[in-house]
């Protein structure tokens, strides 16, 4: 039995792109939020159903731990939990109503619940955690009464009710690790090793974004951006390496090495503790210099995921990127020249791109060669500057069910069908496979279909 159980509602096989790729990792967050309560001596258990069938398993969880509070705390880490798709919420609506139905108050965090609390809060949960959680979850459980809680909204009256904004946790240092004993290692090992030949685990070495891009929402740390010490993330590192022996870490930043003096002292620290992994990140392409590439080299570094977007300066201007063309060059060039992979996130049917842009991004794609990359297409999601321009144009549908519905939800230049088309010929072009030269015929079919009904209309 347990006082508090903590769950979130990310179900790897609700997700057919990532039941695919088979790359599950563990909460981190939902982790972190058990271990801080277990620092403020209040009793949790945690249920994880990203790799559980997770309404079986919840209701087992809420059987067997009786717990007077259940809260649903999203990974704030999970690129997946931050583009709120409708699966994911419809299990939270679940959570809280079983919940309901035995007297159990129900909570929830993520970035889908702050965007949309009134929807939450009328699915039954007494409470939305908006901004960072760790305080705001111990305060909840220490019976506090909720209009003196910083960070939260509620439903009083009729009405919901938004208190002060929670203030960011800057002394990251002074966080627990995140409780590894409460998730069952062995599934996400073998879940792994049954699709690959090696075994990834999640880190995190800071919170936030600093820079503006316009279509990047940032419900849970705004604009700031706070790192955790470089021996700190290091004696971390030497943690996992030495408990579960991984073959590679994914650091799950929005932003990893915007220092560059934070990046040499990590790779310092690494080798003096002996902690290295081979590992994964994500960074901008303006920031990715030869000597910051080299200090990611020297603590491990074997792949960059870079927001490239666009091979279009126009594009690039208009998303507030704040990056030119030429830095994804140079940054290919560099990682490159030490050994490691360059990928890029690419975004096609921003506002304003036409065929051109596009041609642009792909001549980009092809001129650079990059290792790998991740297709998107634009998605508006609410408390961005993009999401206001196009608002108006939004239907019944605002979200997407899953990470590959990549869905239209505005009017660009291009159908749904157009830019389906596009992402699969882009991967084939990079990844190889049958079927290349059919593929970017059918593109080049769906858009000139597009274009004569343009001339038409």
């Amino acid at each position: 039995m347990a006082d508090i159980l903590l769950t979130h509602s990310n179900h790897v096989f609700f997700d057919r792109k990532q039941t695919e790729k088979m790359q599950p990792y563990p909460p981190l967050q939902t982790m972190l939020a058990a271990a801080v309560l277990r620092q403020h001596g209040i009793d949790a258990a945690l249920f994880d159903p990203t790799l559980e069938p997770p309404e079986a398993g919840f209701e087992k969880a809420l059987e067997h731990h009786r717990p007077r509070m259940v809260f649903v705390c999203e990974d704030d880490f999970n690129f997946l939990s931050k583009m709120c798709l409708t699966r994911n919420r419809e299990l939270a609506f679940w959570m809280a109503q079983k919940a309901g139905e035995q007297g159990i108050a129900a909570f929830v965090h993520g970035s889908d619940a702050s965007d949309h609390a009134a929807a939450y809060i009328s699915a039954g949960f007494s409470a939305v955690l908006i901004g960072e959680v760790e305080r705001t979850l111990v305060e909840i459980t220490q019976r506090r009464p909720l209009a003196t809680i910083d960070g939260l909204a509620y439903g009083e009256a009729g009405a919901i009710c938004y208190n002060r904004p929670r203030s960011v946790e800057e002394n990251l240092d002074s966080l627990p690790l995140p409780a590894w004993d409460m998730i069952d290692m062995q599934r996400y090992r073998q879940a792994w090793l049954s699709r690959h030949s090696y075994f990834s685990l999640n880190m995190v070495s800071s919170r936030g974004c600093p820079f503006h891009c316009n279509w990047c929402a940032k419900p849970i740390h705004g604009n700031g951006y706070h790192a955790r010490s470089p021996r700190a993330v290091a004696s971390e590192m030497r943690h996992v390496k030495t408990a579960f022996d991984p073959g590679q870490i994914w650091f799950a930043d929005d932003i990893f090495a915007l220092s560059p003096r934070w990046t040499l002292e990590f790779a310092h620290a690494v080798e003096e503790m002996n902690a290295c992994v081979p590992f994964k990140m994500q960074s901008r392409c303006d920031l990715m210099t030869r000597d910051t590439v080299a200090a990611l080299r020297e603590a491990g570094c074997r792949e960059v995921w870079m927001g490239a977007e666009s091979g279009s300066q126009r594009i690039l201007d208009a998303m507030d990127k704040g990056i030119r063309v030429e830095h994804i060059y140079q940054a290919r060039e560099n990682l490159a020249r030490y050994g490691i992979r360059a990928c890029f996130f690419l975004q096609f049917g921003y506002l304003g791109e036409d065929w051109s842009d596009i041609d642009k991004t792909i001549q980009m794609v092809r001129q650079t060669q990059p290792d790998d990359v991740g297709v998107s297409v634009s998605y508006p999601l609410p408390g961005t500057k993009f999401h206001q321009i196009v608002s108006a144009q939004l239907g019944v549908k605002q979200n997407w069910s899953d990470s590959a519905d990549l869905s239209m939800m505005f009017r660009g230049m291009y159908p749904t069908e157009f830019y389906r088309a596009l992402t699969e010929a882009v991967h084939l072009e990079v990844r190889g496979g049958d079927g290349l030269n059919a593929a970017w015929r059918r593109v080049r079919e769906l858009e000139q279909s597009a274009e004569r009904r343009e001339n038409a209309a």
